[in-house]
């Protein structure tokens, strides 16, 4: 039971985290929302869900073959999990998300349509990878001791917490449309990056606090 705790609670953060920067699928999802309403903005955001999903199983995967060099090091490699994500926080921060708008199309469009759009977006940006590695690094996501159910698990947390992310997102639009501002997502942003930067840094003084001993 503690295992599947653990990796539970993880799986929510990684899921919360992997879809919390305000990029281009961001931006699509909450112009939907604005223009075509809430549920065109969450099948957007659920298709991005799926793809953070599949970056996540795929990174997953392809440590699976290393675990015994993740156990040896684990330190270091929370370390460099956590510096990398500094550099993400760093760039979140100073990022002005409304640069990349982009005008949606007039016709109306199908919830498939949507979702897919949303998975597409999130899925060509392979540069995520960098991100998961962090957050799996960083959450000690990957053990050699956690049991192939327990994964499951986590994984599908991961999808929760991030199709959570857009529910709340699409929400909040939803609420505010007639007073949302796009210049608000740079504060967003800037709390997101500030606590990916948080996270990072304690990552960094553990693992330096571990290796020290």
């Amino acid at each position: 039971m503690e295992d599947i705790f653990y990796m539970l609670w993880r799986g929510l953060a990684i899921g919360i985290l992997v879809s919390a920067p305000m990029g281009p699928v961001g931006m699509l999802c909450i112009q939907r929302t604005l223009n075509k309403g809430r549920k065109s903005g969450l099948y957007t955001g659920f298709g991005a869900a799926v793809s953070d999903l599949f970056y996540c199983l795929l990174t997953g995967f392809g440590l699976s073959f290393i675990e015994g060099f993740l156990e040896r090091n684990q330190d270091i490699i929370q370390l460099i999990g956590s510096a990398v994500l500094i550099g993400f926080g760093l760039y979140i921060f100073r990022q002005n998300p409304s640069h990349k708008l982009k005008k949606a199309p007039d016709a109306a469009t199908s919830h498939k349509t949507d979702f897919i759009s949303g998975f597409l977006f999130t899925f060509s940006n392979p540069l995520i990878l960098f991100l998961i590695v962090g957050l799996f690094a960083r959450f000690n996501f990957l053990m050699p001791e956690i049991r192939f159910y327990h994964y499951i698990i986590g994984f599908i947390f991961i999808l929760g917490g991030a199709a959570l992310w857009w529910y709340l997102v699409t929400l909040f639009v939803d609420k505010v449309r007639t007073h949302f501002n796009l210049r608000s997502l740079w504060l967003i942003n800037r709390i997101i990056g500030s606590i990916i930067f948080i996270f990072a840094a304690v990552g960094i003084a553990t693992s330096i606090i571990n290796m020290a001993r």
